[in-house]
């Protein structure tokens, strides 16, 4: 059976094909810039042992003009002779409330319910509708399945995602935790208990990138997570403030005369790393001016590092002790030295990291505790398309 796992953003598309259930990657690809100048696409795929690499500057009006050219490459690539042989396409849908606990065969009420929540996910749920819309008219035939960031958390009890705040506010109006990244929490947690081998573990899954979660995962369920009604909250990120308090806002409204909406901008724009630092949202350019002894991005480092802590810690006592913890997206999977630094920090729960296996480790899979250590610390790169597939998979095999 093939598959293909879609990731749409409001000017970009990435798609990636498999052969199900083997998990076979027969091709995968980015649109760029849709809607604006200068667009383009990539597509990777492999010849036997040779990785081609083909990047084509085009214009990319819409999603659906991207879609049309999906279809072109598949057959161009030898994938699929006629699109009747994608037998379902699996979309990532940032929101999907609390109305779905699991991924769903797409239908007309399932469409009307993503674009009202799209109140919740203005810069995603809009873009995610599109996607399936282009997808439906490039692949008439084919099974669409929505697989919802939201789900994988929906498994918290009410303790757990109430704020306090008056209740009407949420009977009225959803205002309750959500989370988010819960394809790759999903995907991570369940590879933890394979490399664990076993039924029943607790996990703490750090997905560590520019967004930014952490989620306590019991026996494969989400009990607890970082993020909430927004994926602003939580620990420090790349751009975004993390937990703030409120009363910040209305102050710094007053003080600089700003507008509601310029204060969210730059909460979600101007502030965590890029903030701090005053340098960049990119970790990379943060660590090349530590090494320069800069004051913002040593201090940025090390808060971000606290607020990484604070919640890895608070989840190993909410789980009542922790079999691993994993590490995953680009900072979690590329930055040994914030690895290192968080188990450190932890080591007051007999947590030991193996500082020669750390160091080697990047953007692979492995071990990265001692044998003596308290708890497994793990590296798990993510893989939220594959488990769009297998999602997707299960639904209409």
């Amino acid at each position: 059976m093939k598959i293909l796992s879609i990731n749409c953003g409001s000017s970009s598309l990435k798609f990636q094909a498999y052969e199900m259930p083997e998990e076979k990657i027969l091709i995968k690809g980015r649109f760029e810039r849709i809607g604006i100048d200068g667009s383009f696409y990539t597509i990777w795929m492999n010849y036997g042992n040779d990785k081609v690499k083909n990047t084509v500057k085009i214009d990319l009006p819409d999603h659906e003009t991207a879609f049309e050219i999906v279809t072109r490459e598949l057959i161009n690539y030898g994938v699929i002779k006629d699109l009747s042989e994608i037998d379902a396409i699996g979309h990532r849908v940032v929101h999907g409330g609390d109305k779905y606990s699991n991924s769903v065969i797409i239908d007309d009420d399932v469409i009307k319910t993503v674009e009202e929540l799209s109140d919740l996910a203005p810069l995603h749920n809009p873009a995610n509708i599109m996607g399936i819309k282009a997808s439906m008219k490039a692949f008439p035939k084919a099974k669409q399945v929505a697989c919802f960031d939201t789900a994988f958390h929906q498994t918290m009890k009410e303790d757990k995602y109430i704020y306090a705040v008056p209740y009407s506010w949420y009977e009225k109006y959803g205002i309750r935790k959500y989370g988010f990244h819960g394809m790759s929490h999903k995907y991570v947690s369940n590879r933890a208990m394979e490399l664990l081998d076993k039924e029943f573990t607790n996990v703490i899954v750090c997905h560590l990138g520019q967004g930014g979660s952490i989620s306590a995962v019991r026996d494969g369920k989400c009990i607890d997570t970082t993020m909430g009604f927004t994926p602003n909250s939580g620990t420090i990120m790349g751009s975004r403030s993390g937990d703030i308090d409120y009363g910040i806002i209305p102050y710094i409204m007053k003080k600089e005369n700003l507008t509601l909406e310029e204060v969210d901008n730059k909460l979600n724009k101007e502030s965590g790393i890029l903030g701090i630092s005053g340098i960049s949202s990119d970790f990379r350019d943060i660590d090349a001016a530590i090494a320069k002894k800069d004051r913002g991005a040593i201090l940025a480092h090390y808060a971000y590092v606290n607020s990484i802590v604070k919640y890895v810690s608070e989840y190993y006592v909410e789980l009542g002790g922790v079999d691993a913890i994993c590490f995953t997206a680009g900072v979690g999977e590329n930055a040994p030295h914030i690895r290192r630094m968080v188990m450190d920090r932890l080591s007051c729960l007999g947590i030991k990291c193996d500082r020669e296996a750390n160091d080697k480790v990047r953007g692979e899979e492995g071990i990265i505790s001692t044998s003596d250590s308290s708890v497994k610390c793990f590296v798990i790169p993510t893989d939220e398309e594959l488990m769009i597939a297998r999602d997707s998979y299960d639904l209409v095999k």
